[in-house]
């Protein structure tokens, strides 16, 4: 429900919309008229590629409205510490819509035939596992809170695996049956819209930040809060790119290549960029661009996942680690160990032959950061080398030990070159397409108006 009051008037604001369709991930960028960054969406959603997109776009556009949020609070003088207490409680909110689903599919999957048996004893664990989740779930919202993921699937499935360990019955309601059941259930929850946008569930969360806030606070957070409900997004155009990007409902001149979404989005970030290097979930991109960010050479790994995030995730689960435990672990390291292969068919059977040698896992981890590296710059070698300035992105470039060994590495074979890492590194391929977006609305409203 709405929080914008009666008869508060609407305001309409352009919007540009990029989205990049991964292989682990899925992105979305908007855009306003003057083309700054409005909002950023992702979503590891594993169910299908149509649904992957809308969330990350409805994700985007949830930070949309909380940048609106930001900008207005800071005219009316209040502090940017209400506005992240605000967006804790606003998460806060949509994890529990997302838990009332999960609580809902997981009974109704209870309920089915297969389960006949042990019905009895599973429906009192699951509303024991289910309590604990509601009761544990502000701790992942506090402030300075640390989260293994942003991701729903990834809190609640952690959340859920650790309630089910003190509630599994180990006779008929068992550990593994419980989580069978989240499985089947977290599914469902993907492939079900839920109402997590802005003007649903700002209210509650508004009630809760403002509870012990003084009059002052409370005036400014309203009315900025009324300024971003009432301010109505018109999406202009929205291009599409990555791994996916045939699988969106878009007519054939809305997507572009993840190259050239990688190279214009790199080149935005940092303006004096003339070589990217993109490791994502899939494949590898060495990419040389102009001074305008046009592509003017670029090599691409195999299909083969080997040395991508996919491996990494491997690894990971292989040494029953999170996936950013592997660079720090690594950068521990008092020797990198020599790895042969980065094939991720064959990791595991290499990986557990070093350590029956007595190996240390951190100098097997540095060994394997090294080979993903070393197999990234035979692209760049290709591409052209390695230019100033160089940017690194894709969701490796979030792995210190691999930006530890690329920058060893190009210093060893071209010297010093600066290498340039946004934060929002993962958001590239995102930011090309949205910038793609607004340059060919803008194009073809030019157009318009000449023929007009």
């Amino acid at each position: 429900m709405s929080t914008l009051p009666t008869g508060t008037a609407r305001t309409s604001m352009k919007t540009y919309v990029g989205i990049d369709l991964g292989s682990t991930t899925s992105k979305a960028i908007i855009l306003d008229d003057n083309g700054e960054i409005l909002g950023r969406g992702i979503t590891n959603s594993r169910s299908n590629y149509e649904m992957a997109s809308s969330v990350a776009r409805s994700e985007a556009y949830v930070n949309a409205k909380f940048t609106l949020f930001r900008r207005a609070l800071a005219d009316r003088g209040g502090s940017g510490g209400s506005a992240e207490e605000l967006e804790r409680s606003f998460r806060l909110e949509q994890y529990f819509a997302q838990l009332r689903l999960l609580e809902k599919f997981t009974n109704l999957e209870v309920e089915g035939p297969r389960y006949v048996a042990v019905r009895a004893e599973a429906t009192p664990r699951l509303e024991q596992i289910f309590a604990g989740m509601r009761e544990q779930a502000p701790r992942f919202f506090d402030a300075g809170a640390r989260r293994k993921s942003d991701f729903f699937r990834d809190i609640a499935g952690g959340s859920f695996q650790a309630h089910a360990e003190k509630a599994a019955d180990p006779k008929l309601a068992n550990y593994s049956m419980l989580l069978s059941l989240y499985d089947k259930a977290i599914l469902r929850v993907e492939n079900e819209p839920v109402e997590l946008g802005f003007d649903a569930n700002i209210g509650p969360a508004l009630v809760r930040v403002l509870s012990g806030a003084s009059d002052a606070q409370r005036e400014a957070c309203r009315a900025a809060t009324e300024y971003s409900t009432s301010t109505v997004f018109n999406e202009v155009r929205a291009v599409g790119t990555g791994y996916g990007r045939a699988r969106l409902p878009f007519p054939k001149d809305r997507i572009r290549s993840e190259i050239l979404c990688h190279g214009l989005g790199a080149h935005a970030m940092f303006e004096n960029t003339r070589t990217v290097l993109d490791i994502g979930g899939q494949d590898t991109k060495a990419i040389q661009v102009d001074k305008d960010g046009i592509v003017t050479s670029f090599q691409m790994n195999d299909r083969c996942a080997a040395g991508c995030g996919r491996y990494l995730g491997y690894i990971a689960d292989e040494m029953n680690l999170g996936l950013h435990e592997l660079g720090p672990l690594a950068q521990t390291a008092t020797r990198t160990v020599r790895i042969s292969s980065t094939c991720t068919v064959f990791a595991g059977a290499e990986l557990r032959e070093r350590l029956s040698l007595g190996e240390k896992r951190e100098d097997i981890l540095s060994g394997l950061h090294r080979s993903i590296i070393l197999r990234a710059m035979s692209l760049l070698a290709r591409s052209g080398g390695v230019e100033d300035e160089f940017t690194f992105t894709g969701g490796v470039a979030n792995n210190a030990a691999a930006v530890d060994a690329l920058r060893a590495l190009v210093k060893e074979n071209y010297g010093e070159r600066r290498l340039n890492i946004s934060p929002n590194s993962i958001y590239t391929g995102a930011l090309g397409a949205a910038l793609f977006s607004r340059r060919d609305a803008m194009t073809e409203a030019k157009y318009e108006g000449a023929a007009a």
